[in-house]
């Protein structure tokens, strides 16, 4: 089956053909780190994280670039209501902290988060404050086109003009005219009140630190261009695909896709976004008290459940928790381990077959790959792979060793491609997590042995590539490769 995904701005879903043969690229929304993180972001990272294994497993070596916005005004809000606060010790409470060390702190918050639950790191993590030369140069060429002026009030702002790029809503269909104003800078300096910022001079009171020369004066940089310009230095004016979460269509992709084509630059090939996360049918709110947070989630269950429930949703649907989703996404995992327990336990590290060759567990290995190959439906996969578990679990009991050893390599398989073999802090003191462990990585050095033998460097490659980013270092000797994992 051809690889598609659904594409927000032709909302269909088309085939992916890579812009170049063999490899795929890959630009995802990271956090703006202003605060811990929230299990929107996590869902959208497992999202990405599962799309991002799947086109490896498919072939392509790929890309990725998710950015890091540690300059805006919830930040500096933040910080500056530390100072305000005062000391606090007898609170435990971190305050009187500079933006940027802020933001840093939470960074380090989001990325602990990701380890724990196995997203891999991407290729790629740039800062905003890191790119301040590229974003003067796309403000400039947005200048130089006729798309973008320094405010009229002189206040060192300057603006993108929506009227003058006709193509204005195209992302999210919207008409100019009912869209509200952009609420990011005062609108005296504004030819239209949805004109949004793309520099943000300095004001009276902001941190000395917060500000950067400018052909417009000093200031920072306004949201939406931060990633425009991060994803052209590393991906290029042209890309495949693009990802964030549902909520981050309008404003901030619209805006993105505006200001970057404006400039001239193609810009991505596919917008995919990821659903929302609700609780008990109810939009998450700390208003009204009903939110869960992933660190609240991990208190009550295992990374690798946590991880389960948050990916276990086609990605574009709405993920809705209950009281009892950790519970029902625990009996699942363990459902998966008691089997591979078992055939681990019969079989040992045994790899005497060819990885791939699943034999008996072909038909559910297929109905896996058409399932991901249609627009990542991870549903569906899963049921594949649960079907799996129940025949290689019958295999056993029936003393088929052919079939549960198939099975068991399917399993695995099919496990790690979701990510469910990369999560840290299981059950400690247990022997199943290293055995899966070896089976995992032993069938993944066949297929590559394979593959070198096959001269298919492509494949060869990317899982080699997929081992590093899980942590796994191969080395290659006279008698085969041998792997370890990466010490800190």
């Amino acid at each position: 089956m051809t690889l598609r995904f659904y594409d927000t701005a032709s909302a269909e879903v088309r085939n992916f053909v890579p812009l170049i043969e063999g490899k795929a690229s890959l630009y995802y929304c990271g956090a703006t780190v202003q605060g811990m993180p929230h299990v929107g972001h996590i869902r959208s990272a497992i999202a990405f994280d599962q799309l991002t294994r799947w086109l490896t497993y498919r072939g392509f070596r790929v890309t990725v670039v998710r950015n890091v916005t540690d300059i805006d005004d919830k930040i500096l809000a933040k910080s500056e209501a530390s100072f305000a606060a005062g000391f606090k010790p007898e609170a435990g409470e971190v305050v009187q902290e500079d933006w940027w060390a802020l933001a840093y702190r939470y960074e380090q918050e989001f990325l602990k988060a990701y380890d724990t639950l196995g997203v891999s790191r991407p290729t790629y993590e740039p800062r905003a404050t890191g790119h301040i030369p590229e974003m003067h140069a796309l403000i400039q060429q947005l200048i130089d086109r006729g798309h973008a002026y320094p405010a009229l009030d002189g206040s060192g702002d300057v603006y993108f003009d929506v009227r003058s790029w006709s193509k204005y809503g195209a992302l999210t269909r919207q008409n100019i005219d009912d869209m509200q104003a952009a609420p990011d800078a005062d609108p005296r300096g504004k030819r239209d009140p949805r004109d949004f910022a793309l520099w943000k001079g300095s004001k009276e009171g902001e941190p000395a630190t917060a500000s950067w020369a400018s052909p417009w004066g000093a200031g920072r940089p306004g949201w939406h261009l931060e990633c425009s310009a991060m994803v052209t230095k590393y991906l290029g004016t042209e890309f495949d695909i693009h990802g964030g979460g549902l909520d981050l269509r309008f404003p901030h992709h619209e805006n993105e896709l505006a200001q970057s084509q404006a400039a001239g630059h193609p810009f991505a090939n596919f917008w995919m976004h990821n659903g929302m996360v609700t609780y008990q049918g109810e939009k998450m709110s700390k208003s009204i008290g009903n939110t869960i947070s992933p660190a609240e989630m991990l208190e009550l269950a295992p990374p690798r459940v946590v991880r389960y429930y948050l990916g276990q949703a086609h990605y574009r649907s709405i993920l809705d928790y209950r009281p009892t989703s950790l519970q029902e996404a625990a009996a699942a995992v363990e459902r998966i381990d008691g089997f591979l327990a078992k055939a681990s336990a019969r079989f040992g590290n045994d790899v005497s077959i060819v990885a791939g060759n699943f034999g008996s567990s072909a038909d559910a290995v297929r109905t896996f790959a058409e399932a991901m190959d249609d627009d990542l439906n991870v549903p569906r996969a899963l049921a594949a792979l649960h079907e799996t578990v129940r025949a290689g679990n019958t295999a056993l009991a029936e003393g088929d060793d052919d079939a549960g050893r198939q099975a068991m390599y399917a399993v695995v398989m099919m496990a790690e491609v979701l990510g469910l073999n990369a999560v840290a802090g299981t059950d400690s003191g247990s022997g199943k997590e290293a055995t899966a462990l070896e089976v995992l990585v032993q069938a993944q050095l066949q297929a590559r042995a394979a593959a070198r033998a096959e001269k298919n460097w492509t494949a060869s490659d990317a899982i080699r590539d997929t081992l590093a980013a899980a942590g796994v270092v191969v080395e290659d000797g006279p008698d085969g490769a041998t792997w370890s994992l990466k010490r800190d």
